[in-house]
């Protein structure tokens, strides 16, 4: 395909992503007001609980308008996540083997539903860390927190948990085409240990440990089940390079 073709593909294909997200943000528009009552939930929790002023604060006049769009727009990025990715692996595709297309599909059927538990799991962790960060409030003083700001530490809160459980499923895509081995996860497993309850304490900001291992826990079982996967590739590999002839010792070439 020409230069001329791929740009018209791409153009094709960025005006449907374009037409989802449209419809996307129009079904957001609908859900916005009982999304908008559950992601509040936190805030009412802590000022019945707590005892203390705690409210949703809209600046200015137009506050309450922009935020329905962005809140929309955002559900309409979530609710339309299998088009857009599919859309990209589509545009990718015709330049990959069929086997390479097989393994493309196969991220993404994997990708979609583990970015939506991710994200559901987001709302479980969501009110311990408003909570926690709520805390620091001093005795006798209120919260009226600004819409916006609260909605963007809601929103990112929740791209974070989706991303973080897709990573294992991008670990197993870079060892199927050959650049990730299972032994290199295997020396590096101290790292993915450190880096898990790191991301896990930063994405939970919750003083109780309970909060972090409810991130911490799922992400090593899929980051082990993601190193399973990746050694049995490597082992089948292996045995069709020797079928081959084409195997050769990593420690022989360590050696030259």
């Amino acid at each position: 395909m020409s230069l001329g073709g791929h740009l018209l593909e791409l153009r094709n294909r960025v005006i449907i992503c374009l037409i989802g997200l449209l419809i996307g943000g129009i079904v957001g528009w609908i859900l916005y007001d009982p999304v908008l009552d559950i992601l509040q939930t936190p805030i009412r929790q802590v000022a019945e609980q707590d005892g203390r002023d705690a409210t949703l604060n809209f600046a200015g006049v137009a506050s309450p308008f922009d935020l329905k769009i962005k809140v929309s727009l955002f559900l309409g990025i979530i609710l339309t996540t299998p088009l857009w990715l599919y859309q990209l692996w589509a545009f990718i595709m015709p330049g990959l083997t069929k086997k390479e297309k097989l393994y493309a599909l196969g991220f993404l059927a994997a990708a979609v539903p583990l970015f939506f538990a991710g994200a559901a799991l987001a709302f479980f962790a969501l009110p311990n860390a408003v909570r926690a960060l709520m805390t620091f409030t001093p005795m006798g003083a209120s919260n009226f927190v600004p819409a916006q700001d609260y909605f963007s530490f809601v929103m990112l809160i929740i791209v974070v948990f989706g991303v973080a459980f897709v990573l294992p499923v991008l670990m197993v895509g870079l060892n199927l085409v050959g650049i990730l081995s299972a032994d290199t996860i295997r020396r590096s497993w101290r790292w993915i240990v450190v880096l898990v309850f790191a991301f896990a304490a930063i994405a939970t900001p919750s003083p109780d440990a309970l909060s972090m291992f409810f991130l911490v826990i799922p992400m090593m079982l899929m980051f082990f089940l993601a190193w399973v996967i990746c050694l049995l590739n490597d082992r089948k590999r292996k045995k069709r390079m020797i079928a081959e002839g084409t195997w050769v010792d990593p420690a022989e070439l360590d050696e030259v």
